[in-house]
């Protein structure tokens, strides 16, 4: 699968949109309402972003929560990211995923993002 050219997103696909961040719907959503707040130019991961246009990642985020809860009712999220190949990231064009989560949609979350690391989820 050839991977995915956040360039070429079409406007008509955003959700909201301000001077440095966009919203859509993640093509392969792991939960109903999975989003993806993704940068307007093609920074490399979080760690490009610069500092100046950081404040404004915050608002996409809420922005993105905003609008999962009214499509949704989830029961919490996983907001996060992948900086670099051996974390997992695959696209190299910054993107953070807001995740909506619900009630008995694993048989154990606790952990969370902690869990990324295979067997040192738990302590």
């Amino acid at each position: 699968m050839a991977s995915p050219d956040f360039t070429q997103i079409a406007d008509d696909r955003k959700l909201f949109k301000n001077d440095h961040f966009f919203i859509v719907e993640d093509l392969y959503p792991v939960s109903p309402g999975h989003l993806l707040v993704i940068s307007q130019h093609p920074y490399r991961d979080y760690l490009e972003l610069p500092m100046h246009i950081r404040p404004f990642l915050s608002q996409a985020i809420d922005q993105a929560v905003i609008i999962i809860k009214e499509r949704h009712q989830p029961d919490g999220f996983n907001i996060g990211m992948n900086c670099g190949e051996a974390a997992g990231q695959t696209v190299f064009h910054f993107h953070c995923h807001v995740i909506p989560r619900y009630v008995g949609d694993m048989h154990e979350p606790r952990g969370g993002v902690r869990h990324c690391v295979e067997g040192k989820g738990y302590y």
